[in-house]
């Protein structure tokens, strides 16, 4: 049974949005920048959550780069991209950033109250417009070998790591946000390209995957999240993953063009997907809704699997004066990268 994530309007807990979280299908909330003030009422939002829902899994997208939603008083970290490129030159470098950059992020927002960040991107870096700088490198060697790392580093900060957007987002150009992207290329040259890093991650422990909205006419007629033939059939028997499978938002316009929510809903669940995203605050009245008709109830054994584990030594070194020096030992490693 699926369970929802949703989104939430502004920096407090309004109480219709606390109503929500009382719903059985919901598994808790994922933030944005529009959540983001700074740390002490981040601290403030996330401490409300858990009173209205204590079994509330927390999300966020904070990867570095440009998608980094908390900003003034977190680190400013690079994009998965300048690890890539350090690799080129000094592999050893490279490896040793991937690890670091995701301790930090790992720690960092769990220090905070959220469980865990979306991350890291295994996509191949290939001019997808949604993807861009995200990706570590355009070659499946590289991604999968830094995928790995960043996904032990991440667990072994207390974080579950979430691989995305499977089963490939990079080799397509359109950004699945604004416009439906058609990747039309034979099923064999995405299985021996851009599904490597995946598979390699799935060895590495990454306990989530996060589907994509592109679709694959040469494999199915629908996007790989409404897809049993990805979920089913190549992510859970091909690559034997046993972990949570999230849905992309369903209100992108990759996503929405299924119909309306109800059916988004459905056919998410249908496909396997156990976490479905609804990211707008407009959807959240209406994903639960739908949820309930669909007789939903799995939001707190799904939050389960995911909840932040965080260590108590990062913590600590958190909010040490000497924690801005990850950061510049970070930079030293990427030294001549993006």
């Amino acid at each position: 049974m699926s369970a929802l994530l949703i989104g939430i309007a502004g920096t407090e807990l309004e109480a219709g949005e606390a109503r929500l979280l009382a719903d059985p299908a919901l598994a808790g909330v994922i933030l944005f920048t529009r959540n983001y003030r700074d740390r002490p009422q981040l601290r403030n939002l996330t401490d409300a959550i858990r009173a209205t829902a204590p079994d509330a899994l927390i999300a966020v997208d904070h990867e570095g780069g440009r998608v980094q939603r908390f900003r003034s008083g977190y680190s400013a970290l690079p994009p998965l991209a300048a690890i890539g490129q350090r690799h080129h030159r000094d592999p050893a470098a490279a490896r040793r950033a991937a690890r670091l950059h995701a301790t930090l992020v790992a720690t960092e927002v769990m220090a905070d109250g959220v469980d865990l960040s979306f991350a890291p991107v295994v996509d191949l870096g290939r001019g997808n417009l949604a993807i861009g700088d995200r990706a570590f490198d355009p070659d499946p060697l590289v991604c999968a070998e830094l995928g790995a790392i960043y996904v032990d580093a991440l667990q072994r900060a207390g974080m579950a790591a979430t691989i995305k957007h499977f089963p490939g987002h990079g080799s397509v150009l359109a950004d699945t946000h604004t416009d439906r992207a058609i990747d039309d290329r034979p099923l064999v040259r995405i299985f021996e390209e851009d599904l490597l890093p995946f598979a390699v991650a799935i060895e590495a422990g990454a306990r989530a995957v996060m589907m994509g909205h592109v679709e694959y006419p040469q494999a199915a007629p629908e996007a790989a999240g409404y897809s049993r033939f990805w979920i089913r059939d190549v992510l859970r028997r091909g690559l034997g993953f046993r972990g949570v499978v999230v849905s992309d938002d369903i209100g992108m316009t990759a996503g929405a063009h299924i119909g309306a929510v109800l059916e988004r809903l459905a056919r998410h669940a249908q496909a396997g997907c156990d976490l479905v995203l609804a990211c707008a605050p407009e959807l959240a009245g209406p994903a639960v809704e739908a949820a309930r008709r669909l007789g939903w109830k799995a939001g707190a054994s799904v939050a389960r699997k995911l909840r932040g584990h965080p260590r108590a030594a990062l913590l600590r070194a958190r909010e040490r004066s000497t924690w801005a020096g990850e950061l510049a030992r970070l930079a030293d490693l990427l030294e001549g990268s993006l």
